[in-house]
């Protein structure tokens, strides 16, 4: 007498009713897993996988900007010494180390 139809037809759906509205969120994180989530991971992994394989001669960029060229990487730390300029060496912690640069005859003999 009180209820409206609406909620009488509402309270036959049950389960059904929860799945619909769960549906938009679940399929949310599935687009932002894939769009935004599983690239960054990918990506953090290659780094640490560049980081890792740094030996002397390399030159770099650090997160600061600086080019070096990598002189001597301690086994069992996170410091290397960096050359930025003749004569002139930094210690830097790995981490920092944005990306390695390639010579461009190596990139050129790929292509």
């Amino acid at each position: 007498m009180f209820i409206s139809p609406a909620y009488a037809q509402g309270a036959d759906a049950g389960a059904g009713a929860i799945v619909m509205q769960l549906l938009p969120l679940v399929l949310i994180f599935v687009v932002f897993y894939f769009l935004l989530i599983r690239p960054q991971q990918k990506k953090m992994k290659e780094h640490r996988a560049m980081l890792a394989s740094l030996k002397r001669g390399d030159k770099v960029i650090t997160a600061g900007g600086i080019v070096g060229e990598v002189k001597s990487v301690k086994d069992g730390s996170d410091e290397m010494e960096v050359e930025i300029a003749p004569n002139v060496r930094v210690t830097v912690v790995r981490g920092t180390i944005s990306s390695v640069i390639r010579p461009e005859a190596a990139n050129d003999a790929k292509g």
